[in-house]
């Protein structure tokens, strides 16, 4: 498992923030404060306050590289 910080400041990233992770098998965790919620959920990304960076747990092992090379336009 992998963390790292992520921002999801207006609604347009979100969206394609979730376009992207879906198309991977693994498991990714938003995690703000006490909160834990599932990545691939629009809704639950909603629930959270997206003001502020917010930690993401890569929950993969063979294709850690591919997935980080998706992500890093919401990696801060």
């Amino acid at each position: 498992m992998k963390t790292v910080q992520i921002s999801l400041n207006s609604i347009d990233k979100v969206k394609s923030f979730v376009n992207d992770v879906t198309k991977f098998d693994n498991d990714f965790d938003l995690v703000s404060g006490r909160y834990v919620i599932d990545a691939k959920s629009i809704m639950g990304i909603f629930s959270l306050d997206l003001s502020k960076p917010i930690d993401l747990n890569i929950h993969a092992e063979d294709n850690m590289d591919e997935v980080l090379k998706a992500l890093a336009p919401y990696i801060i």
